[in-house]
């Protein structure tokens, strides 16, 4: 496992943490048992997801709004790029004197993706998507592709791809 700082590595062996696809670690905590009538899919679903330095959670977009905790560690950025091309940056913390919020909704169909203010450190949240969260609903993007799509936003999409 990559150098992190020791409570981080406390979260991951505590709450059985794992790799995500997108980045970071992530440990499902609640699948709701019942379903949209008439799909197969959960009303809600939530995770513990950690982040680190060096473990950004790279942009990514799924069909579901996703909401974010803040729950302790360093602040998080939460990166949105919009389809109108807006790219968002919220503070996710609980430092309200610095404009930090503990909570944030990304809305559905919007790509995303997040990384710690000061590169050092961690950060644990939990994220709630409803309806549930599947993975055939999770799309991740390529440098390139986004390069190509929003190239104003250079910077941030060679940082969180």
């Amino acid at each position: 496992m990559e150098h992190l700082p020791q409570r981080a590595k406390e979260l991951i062996e505590k709450f059985q943490l794992l790799s995500h696809p997108e980045g970071g670690f992530y440990a499902e905590t609640y699948r709701s048992s019942d379903s949209i009538p008439g799909k197969n899919r959960q009303l809600l679903t939530s995770i513990y997801f950690l982040i680190t330095g060096t473990n950004t959670s790279n942009f990514h977009r799924i069909k579901s709004d996703e909401c974010w905790y803040f729950h302790e560690g360093s602040t998080l950025l939460v990166q949105s790029i919009f389809p109108n091309g807006e790219l968002q940056t919220i503070e996710l913390g609980m430092d309200i004197s610095k404009k930090e919020v503990p909570f944030h909704v990304v809305p559905a169909g919007t790509i995303f993706g997040s990384h710690l203010k000061d590169d050092e450190g961690y950060a644990f949240v939990s994220c709630a998507v409803a309806p549930g969260f599947d993975f055939q609903d999770f799309e991740l993007f390529s440098r390139d592709e986004l390069l190509v799509a929003y190239p104003a936003h250079q910077s941030i999409i060679t940082k969180l791809t």
